[in-house]
């Protein structure tokens, strides 16, 4: 359609949103959909056209549009071709009507507002009637997984054997809510979302159409807003044209959407890689008082660390066109500079504290706290690279080296493995470094010592003990419910596993003998049966006591007294002391009840 015809009805009938205005009317016209377009071309061509099509995709993607230019490529006629076509270069007899929703053959239903066994019934009883001027009678289905499932199961029998004139078109954001009995009797075709880049070309053609004046930048945040729905982004585009009231300028839309200026995130990320807590605060306040919601503030953060990332492994990534010039450049410095680990790390916490901020009546405050923790931690070692260092006679607190995604040290620099000059003795509580006090045992405690709290553990009778000790109640539940001991000595255990055990238990007891004991052990799982649990063999104990219990002539007495008794439980009492003054052995009764009063 022309953009003086589009002018010329926008005149008529008022004006029309650009998402209506734009929105494709023929194959060629859809953005990236080629798959799709590609299938479909191979079928109309060969003659294998399908009796019913299934799309499916997010919201915006273009789901009623292609169901509705499919429809008119199924009835496309002309003075010069009456045959189904996927090229629709020109407007067919059918074309207008089918494409603005009101052909009597083409039938359009909302799922959501019809969702009953009545609605689909009037569907089946029309099918049996030949359509009036098309080629096809069409019944195009939006929405279809909201049918109830006596609908879908009505619907089963006419949507495999339909007659040779009618064709169903299905479109859905939720194809998993619809029964695998309707989707095998579909051709499927899963719409893509829109790449940035696409969208941007769409935006700066539509743009040019309007006659508006826009920045790159601009529709890029537009672009990316959309999330690869082409509707949300002309909808964007068009709220931004109304909010500019001249040139679309970055700044402009940046406010409109409540979006933290992109340098300025990029300046946040290099406070927080530097441990300036000071600075980042200072940066968030600024931003929250320009109107930027702290929660935005963070995920465009985390979007950062993920691109740096990605720019790491992937430097391809690095030209991207959906972003500036200076994000580019600026991602691909800290790319070089900055360790997996910390970033990692970063993107754990922040994805923690994105959900507490959403959560919290005091958003700013939360948002605080994040980048305190994000400063305080992004620099720090693990606790194996802590442990190695103790073990070397080095300071915990000193950041690992980067050794980069090859081992080269890609990128180290005196400061430790992040590439800045982080706060590797931040301290907290008293003055002592946080990943010292985390080591240990003791505030007075120094690194020194730390060799000598290893334990010594020489038998499986052991290794419970020291679980308990440590407070490591799981684990310890774990031992013994799960390990037949084959053998065990010290640096080596082998174990046969029962069939419900945590599938990372050998794992964990690798990890946690090596940290406890200082030494690397050899766990090996074993095919031999192996002692029963220790689980097993209370139970056998448990069980052996009982049947003694039984056979005691008291108890007898009071189980034959009393039918339906049972023993529940048996305590072995610990061998009593002698009291002291032997006066007090007559104030003893008989039952041993004293101990209770």
């Amino acid at each position: 359609m022309s953009n003086d015809k589009k002018t010329s009805e926008d005149a008529a009938t008022g004006y029309r949103v650009l998402a209506r205005k734009y929105r494709p009317s023929s194959f060629a016209d859809l953005i990236g959909q080629q798959p799709m377009v590609q299938t479909l071309s191979h079928a109309f061509s060969s003659g294998r056209i399908a009796q019913a099509y299934m799309l499916t995709g997010v919201r915006g993607v273009g789901k009623t549009t292609t169901a509705r230019i499919l429809a008119r490529a199924l009835n496309f006629k002309t003075a010069d071709k009456d045959a189904p076509d996927i090229e629709l270069g020109e407007m067919g007899e059918h074309c207008e009507e089918i494409m603005a929703g009101r052909h009597v053959d083409v039938l359009e239903m909302d799922a959501a507002s019809h969702t009953g066994i009545d609605d689909i019934r009037d569907i089946i009883a029309s099918t049996q009637y030949r359509p009036i001027s098309a080629r096809y009678k069409v019944y195009i289905i939006d929405e279809v997984h909201m049918l109830s499932k006596n609908a879908f199961n009505g619907l089963l029998k006419t949507l495999e054997e339909p007659p040779a004139h009618v064709k169903f078109i299905f479109a859905t954001t939720e194809i998993r809510k619809v029964p695998i009995t309707v989707l095998s009797r579909c051709q499927r075709f899963d719409l893509r979302r829109i790449e940035a880049s696409e969208m941007v070309g769409l935006l700066e053609k539509i743009a040019g159409l309007e006659n508006v004046d826009a920045e790159g930048d601009a529709l890029a945040m537009i672009a990316r807003a959309g999330e690869g729905s082409a509707r949300d982004a002309l909808s964007l585009f068009d709220q931004a044209i109304a909010h500019a009231d001249g040139k679309v300028e970055a700044e402009d839309v940046r406010n409109m959407l409540g979006l933290a200026d992109r340098a300025r995130i990029i300046d946040l990320f290099e406070y927080v890689m530097k441990g300036d807590v000071q600075e980042a605060l200072g940066e968030l306040k600024y931003q929250y008082d320009s109107g930027a919601d702290p929660a935005t503030v963070l995920s465009d953060l985390a979007g950062f660390v993920h691109y740096v990332t990605k720019v790491r492994f992937v430097p391809e990534a690095a030209d991207d066109k959906t972003l500036s010039e200076q994000e580019r450049k600026r991602g691909k410095e800290f790319a070089e500079k900055l360790s997996p680990r910390v970033l990692g790390r970063a993107w754990q916490i922040l994805l923690k504290g994105i959900s507490e901020v959403q959560t919290s009546n005091r958003p700013l405050a939360a948002a605080d706290m994040v980048l305190v923790r994000l400063t305080h931690a992004a620099d720090l070692p693990t606790p194996d690279e802590a442990l190695k260092k103790l073990e070397d006679g080095g300071n915990p607190n000193m950041p690992a080296p980067n050794t980069g995604p090859s081992g080269s040290g890609g990128g180290t620099t005196a400061s430790g493995g992040s590439g800045f000059s982080a706060p590797v003795q931040a301290m907290a509580n008293g003055g002592a470094p946080v990943a010292q006090r985390r080591l240990e045992p003791t505030a007075s405690a120094s690194v020194e010592t730390q060799p000598n709290q290893y334990a010594q553990i020489n038998t499986f009778d052991e290794l419970l003990a020291e679980a308990e000790k440590r407070r490591e109640i799981k684990f310890k539940l774990e031992l013994r419910n799960h390990i037949r001991l084959v053998s065990f000595a010290p640096g080596r255990m082998e174990i046969n596993l029962t069939g419900n055990s945590p599938r990372s238990l050998v794992n964990d007891i690798s990890s946690k003998l090596q940290a406890w004991t200082g030494e690397r052990w050899m766990v090996a799982a074993s095919q031999q049966e192996g002692d029963a649990t220790r689980r097993e063999q209370d139970d056998a104990y448990k069980k052996l006591l009982l049947e003694d219990a039984k056979n005691t002539p008291a108890v007898a007495a009071v189980l034959s007294t009393f039918p339906g008794s049972a023993i529940v439980d048996i305590r072995v009492r610990e061998k009593e002391q002698p009291l002291e003054d032997p006066s007090l052995e007559e104030e003893k009764d008989d039952d041993g009840l004293d101990d209770f009063f």
